[in-house]
């Protein structure tokens, strides 16, 4: 099946310390909810049962272009990224609306974008 990475945007400074107890809960159960909308969570950033990862807050980022290195993020914003997740879907169709389930689109946002995938693989 196709894979897609899913970026997680989150207020700023997006500290995944200062998440509330029903955020928690929709995270713990959202692998669960997407297999039951055809996909499926193969790493994530805060999901117990898979590998990944969270960011730690936008205040601790450094961003490199050219020959200048800055503090936060890339692209300012009153979102920034707060994680990211790989889905294995059937189609970006399906992706999009298993990623509309996760708890940031309430006040962040999810971004989907297929992953590379070699000719013939």
């Amino acid at each position: 099946m196709p894979q897609y990475a899913v970026i997680v945007y989150s207020p700023a400074p997006a500290d995944p310390m200062a998440l509330a107890p029903e955020y928690l809960e929709r995270i713990d159960g959202y692998a669960a909810l997407a297999k039951e909308l055809g996909g499926k969570v193969l790493g994530g950033s805060y999901f117990s049962a898979e590998r990944g990862f969270a960011f730690e807050p936008s205040t601790s980022a450094k961003s490199i272009s050219g020959e200048t290195v800055s503090s936060g993020p890339l692209v300012e914003s009153d979102l920034v990224v707060a994680a990211l997740f790989v889905l294995s879907a059937r189609d970006i169709d399906t992706a999009v609306r298993i990623a509309q389930q996760h708890p940031a689109v309430r006040d962040g946002g999810v971004e989907v974008r297929p992953l590379y995938s070699a000719p013939g693989k």
